[in-house]
C-alpha cells in the first residue's frame, strides 16, 4: 500500500448497540471492515464477506491486503465456522447479528480504491494489467501439462540437466510408516549441495539467506530459463539446510513460488512444488504456507499435473496436514476428493502412499470425517480398497478414523463393513502382516461403539469364531481387541474404550516414529526433496 497510509480504505458498516467491546479482527471482512454476515473462504485461504468478493469479481479487481498480498477470488466456500463464531460473539456481547453491507456504498468504495491503486507509483501498468487478467481467470487446470522431459522411473529430477537422484524403488511397508516426511524423499550431502550451488552460482561464497535477492530476480523473471534456474536453486538450497528453509519462507518468496506452480512448463512446476515441500518440512512454515493460498493450487496439480508434480503435491499436502491448525482449512479448500482419487488411481506408488497418509491426518478432525463420508461417499471406495492386499493397510487406517464418528459408523454398517472386515480376518492371506490384522480388528472394535446394530451384524458374519481364534493366536494387541469385542458381543462391555483403541490399536507395529490413530504427535521433520 505504500508508506503514506493512502490505502486505509475499509468501510465499516457494523455498529454495536450495547457492547463496549470491538469484534476480533478475524471476524471482520478485510475489504469492508465490518462484521461479516455471510463469510466465505476464497481460493487463497482468506475469509471475506460474500458481497465484497462478488463486487470485486464483477470489477475484476483484487485489492492489496495489509500483508501486501492480493487474494484469489476465483472460488468461494461458505465459512460456517467463522459464521458460528460471529453469532456466538454477538450473543456473548449482546450485539445484533450483522446484516449484509449496502451494495451501492460498498461498490463505490471499491471503485475508489481501484482508482487509488491505478495511481500508485509502485505498480507499473504491465503489472496492473497482469493482476487484472489473473482476477478474471480461474486457477489453471494442468490437464495440458505433459512433461517436456521424459520422466525416468524411480529417479527424482532436480533440474533440467542430466543429473538425477536415485530413489530406492521398493514399495513402502504395509501398514504405512507414519514418519513425518513425504515418501518421495531424497537427500544429498552438504558437500554435494555446496558443489552444485557453486556451479549454478559461482559468484556466491555460500548458500545462505543472502541468496534471497538473487532467487527473487530469477523467480520473478519473465524468461522461463531464469524461472527454471531459480526454482532449481531454491530446491537445492532448501534440501538439507533447515535454517534456510525457515529464513527463506518469506511472503515475497512464497508469492513468487505460488506463481510458478501454475507454470505450463513442467520442469518449472515440478521444481516449484518440490521446493514448497522442502519449505513445508519446518513446523513454523506450515501455517504460513497454507495462509499464503497454496492449497487450491496443490489441489489443481494433484488433479491434473504430471506424475512427478502429483508426487510432490501429495507430499506437500501430507506435510502441511501434520499441523493441527491446517487440517480444517485443507479439507474446506477442496483437498479431500482429489486425495481420494489419487489414493485409488494415481500412477505413482509415492502419490498413493502420501495421499493415504494425508487423508489419515485430515480425518483426525471431525469435520473432515463427516465431509468425507457425507459429501464424498468415501466409505464404499475405502472398503473396496481394503479387500485388496496391496491397499488394505492404507484403507484401514482411514476407515478406523471414519468409524469414530456417528456418520462414519452408520455409513460403514450400511455398506456391510462388518461382513467385509470379518471376511478379511477369516482369509488370512488377504492381510499381508500382523499389523494389518490388528488394524482390521481395531476397525471392528471402533464400529461396535454405541451401535445397537453391530452385534446382530457381527453374529450374522460369524465373527465369534474368527475373533476367538485371534484371541488365542493373534498378536498381543490383536488379542486384546478381540477379547473386548467378544465381551461386547456377549453384552459384557457396552461402551468400548475408543481411546485405548486409538492409542494402541490401528497403526500398531509402525515403529517408534509412527503417528497413532487419533493422536496428533509432532516430531521434528528434516527430510527434504
Amino acid at each position: 500500500m505504500g508508506g503514506n497510509g493512502k490505502h486505509r480504505w475499509k468501510i465499516t458498516f457494523y455498529r454495536s448497540n450495547s457492547s463496549s467491546k470491538n469484534p476480533p479482527k478475524e471476524l471482520l471482512c478485510p475489504i469492508s471492515g465490518s462484521l461479516m454476515s455471510d463469510p466465505v473462504v476464497v481460493s487463497s485461504g482468506q475469509t471475506f464477506e460474500r458481497l465484497s468478493v462478488q463486487l470485486c469479481r464483477e470489477l475484476s479487481f483484487s485489492p492489496k491486503l495489509e500483508d501486501g498480498t492480493r487474494p484469489d477470488f476465483s472460488t468461494m466456500i461458505p465459512n460456517l465456522a467463522i459464521k458460528s463464531t460471529i453469532r456466538n460473539w454477538c450473543d456473548h456481547n449482546n450485539a445484533q447479528y450483522p446484516q449484509a453491507p449496502d451494495s451501492i456504498s460498498l461498490d463505490k468504495a471499491i471503485r475508489a480504491v481501484m482508482e487509488e491503486d491505478r495511481e500508485d507509483p509502485g505498480i507499473r501498468v504491465s503489472e496492473r494489467e497482469l493482476l487484472r487478467g489473473m482476477a478474471e481467470k480461474p486457477p489453471v487446470r494442468f490437464l495440458h501439462a505433459a512433461t517436456e522431459l521424459g520422466r525416468r522411473v524411480d529417479h527424482f529430477y532436480s533440474s533440467s540437466s542430466e543429473e538425477s537422484v536415485v530413489i530406492p524403488s521398493a514399495s513402502p511397508p504395509i501398514p504405512l510408516p507414519f514418519a513425518t516426511r513425504p515418501s518421495c524423499y531424497s537427500s544429498a550431502s552438504s558437500s554435494e549441495i555446496t558443489a552444485e550451488l557453486e556451479t549454478l552460482n559461482p559468484n556466491s561464497s555460500s548458500p545462505e539467506c543472502k541468496e534471497e535477492d538473487q532467487l527473487m530476480t530469477k523467480l520473478r523473471s519473465p524468461e522461463v530459463i531464469d524461472q527454471e534456474e531459480g526454482v532449481i536453486l531454491l530446491r537445492k538450497l532448501t534440501r538439507t539446510k533447515e535454517e534456510l528453509r525457515i529464513s527463506l519462507c518469506t511472503p515475497r518468496l512464497l508469492s513468487a513460488v505460488l506463481s510458478l506452480i501454475v507454470s505450463r512448463y513442467s520442469t518449472v512446476q515440478q521444481n516449484a512444488v518440490a521446493s514448497l515441500v522442502n519449505l513445508s518440512l519446518e513446523k513454523p512454515n506450515k501455517v504460513k504456507i497454507v495462509r499464503s493460498g497454496f492449497v487450491p493450487y496443490l489441489v489443481d496439480v494433484l488433479k491434473g499435473g504430471s506424475s512427478e508434480s502429483q508426487e510432490h503435491a501429495a507430499g506437500a499436502l501430507f506435510s502441511l496436514a501434520l499441523e493441527e491448525d491446517n487440517k480444517i482449512a485443507i479439507g474446506v479448500l477442496g483437498a479431500l476428493p482429489p486425495l481420494m482419487h489419487a489414493l485409488v488411481r494415481a500412477e505413482s506408488e509415492r502419490t498413493r502412499h502420501d495421499s493415504a497418509l494425508t487423508l489419515y491426518h485430515l480425518t483426525l478432525v471431525e469435520s473432515n470425517r463427516v465431509r468425507l463420508v457425507k459429501q464424498h461417499n468415501a466409505v464404499p471406495t475405502l472398503l473396496t480398497l481394503a479387500k485388496s492386499p496391496a491397499s488394505a493397510g492404507r484403507a484401514l487406517l482411514i476407515l478406523c478414523n471414519l468409524a469414530s464418528c456417528n456418520e462414519g459408523r452408520s455409513a460403514m454398517l450400511d455398506a456391510n463393513a462388518v461382513q467385509c472386515l470379518v471376511g478379511m480376518l477369516r482369509r488370512r492371506g488377504d492381510l499381508d502382516s500382523e499389523s494389518t490384522r490388528e488394524n482390521c480388528v481395531a476397525a471392528l472394535y471402533v464400529l461396535s461403539h454405541g451401535s445397537m446394530r453391530f452385534r446382530g451384524l457381527a453374529r450374522e458374519a460369524n465373527a465369534v469364531e474368527v475373533l476367538s481364534e485371534i484371541e488365542k493366536i493373534g498378536s498381543e494387541r490383536a488379542r486384546e481387541k478381540a477379547k473386548r469385542l467378544l465381551m461386547v458381543m456377549r453384552g459384557g462391555e457396552d461402551e468400548p474404550n475408543l481411546d485405548s483403541v486409538l492409542d494402541s490399536g490401528a497403526g500398531a507395529g509402525l515403529g517408534p516414529t509412527r503417528y497413532r490413530v487419533g493422536r496428533n504427535l509432532h516430531t521434528a521433520n528434516s527430510t527434504t526433496f
